[in-house]
């Protein structure tokens, strides 16, 4: 591509970006990437430029209680930002994933503010063009502590794969933007005025999370370790599994630095060695902790926070496949550990990673092999831990019939099973549950009619079922 109709495209970005009313640091960062994308650069992280991380560099969770006075003496210094951007339309969801039913008919943003409410610590909501509207609905209805802090995550034009120009879709123009991924929250909290609010009011430590994820919670002895040490940026990371090949991991650069590689940035020929978990042994939970006042430094520094490019191959609408495929420019947050001197990873266990992705994730968190324990944090049932049972229950159910969020509720609708003794569930074809049932172990349940199967009221299953 020549450099003249290169720079014709990106003045039409300019346009479309100054007309929607982003500021000049969100344009400029989407021109710093747009360039990469016409350079040909893909954001790809090769094996060749890493090395792994071993277990004796980092610290442990289980080691730190020692730090739980200080963490105690810094939540008054303290924000929990918790990202509210995501619409969870891979399970069907056309609004906000936090306004579902999460546990206990509480949905994921009245058990937040609960929980916010219980440790006293200042929350913040980092919201979405498409998720603003619909929360601040909610909030109006739900009365949340007058503190609430709420600011809006930035967004990208969608590029044209065919010529790299801006994506048009007259059908419905919104499709036309795609928030650029949680990378931007610091962006977001800088040309917000957060950032400055923040710090002028006496809050020096962020502890940024996914909504979707409830382990993740303020916690003493991880901010008072994060504090006392004076880490400008921390990484929560946990042991990879066999069912955690594909998300990112941590390495580091051989220049030192600690880093994150996203399954995004993994050349085609290397996924074998990116998804060998004796190799890269520990993956991001995307809970992060990092100073604000470095962050500021950064910001002073650089003027804008320059995190490794992903370029996410989509459709201009992700529900039509047969729309024009489009580029989508993202960033991840826990790349930023590469932006700072003073950082480090610490391993968590996986009662601080209980993300909802899918609509198995959602069974399970509804499950009793989950409750909702002092101050509305979520931890593991202890009758599961009581029997020596795996942290997490794997279970899969067939997308045709569970894969949208009415598909799983319709056929769960007298009551979800009991799960608490379960290792695994594997569900084929379609199956209806009626109330009281209880499964244990590990357990397939096969339909292969057309017509449904049902289990009937008071069932106890042990054993595989075919139908």
């Amino acid at each position: 591509m020549g450099r003249p109709e290169a720079e014709d495209h990106l003045s039409a970005f300019v346009e479309k970006m100054q007309h929607e009313g982003l500021q000049p640091l969100v344009i400029e960062t989407f021109a710093y990437y747009y360039n990469k994308v016409l350079t040909g650069e893909t954001g790809l992280l090769y094996d060749r430029e890493i090395q792994p991380v071993e277990a004796r560099e980092i610290a442990d969770y289980k080691n730190l209680a020692k730090y739980a006075a200080a963490g105690q003496g810094a939540f008054k210094h303290s924000v929990r930002i918790v990202l509210n951007g995501g619409l969870g339309t891979t399970m069907g969801l056309t609004g906000p994933k936090s306004l579902i039913e999460a546990k206990n008919g509480k949905t994921f943003l009245e058990i937040i503010l609960k929980q916010a409410e219980n440790s006293g610590v200042q929350l913040a909501l980092m919201n979405s063009f498409n998720t603003q509207d619909a929360t601040r609905a909610a909030l109006s209805k739900l009365k949340p502590s007058p503190t609430l802090l709420q600011f809006i995550q930035h967004k990208f034009p969608k590029i044209r794969q065919q010529d790299l120009a801006p994506a048009t879709w007259p059908q419905n123009p919104e499709m036309e933007w795609n928030p650029p991924g949680h990378g931007d929250v610091f962006t977001a909290l800088n040309t917000s005025g957060m950032l400055k609010h923040l710090l002028e009011n006496g809050i020096q430590y962020a502890f940024i999370h996914n909504l979707d994820n409830l382990g993740a919670r303020m916690e003493e002895s991880l901010l008072g370790y994060f504090a006392e040490h004076g880490f400008a940026f921390m990484m929560e990371v946990a042991e990879k599994t066999p069912a955690d090949i594909k998300g990112g991991h941590l390495a580091r650069h051989h220049n030192g630095r600690l880093l994150l590689r996203e399954a995004a940035q993994c050349p085609q020929g290397e996924i074998a060695a990116f998804q060998d978990i004796t190799r890269y042994g520990f993956f991001n939970t995307n809970n992060i902790w990092i100073n604000l006042e470095s962050l500021k430094t950064l910001f002073e520094k650089e003027y804008t926070t320059r995190l490794p490019m992903i370029l996410n191959p989509k459709t201009v609408d992700p529900r039509n496949e047969s729309s024009p495929p489009v580029f989508q420019i993202e960033t991840a947050m826990g790349a930023a550990i590469s932006l700072f001197n003073n950082t480090t990873a610490v391993r968590v266990p996986r009662s601080r990673f209980f993300p909802v992705k899918s609509c198995n994730d959602l069974l399970a968190l509804r499950s009793d092999c989950y409750v909702l324990g002092e101050k509305n944090n979520l931890r593991i049932n202890p009758k599961r831990l009581s029997t020596s049972r795996a942290d997490t229950i794997k279970i899969r159910l067939d997308p045709k019939f569970y894969g949208k969020i009415d598909l799983l509720q319709e056929r769960f609708n007298k009551g979800l099973p009991s799960l608490v003794n379960c290792d695994s569930l594997n569900i084929h074809g379609d199956v209806y549950f009626e109330g009281n049932v209880t499964i244990e172990d590990s357990v397939s349940i096969k339909n292969s009619h057309d017509s449904p199967a049902v289990i009937k009221k008071g069932t106890v299953i042990d054993q595989d079922i075919f139908f």
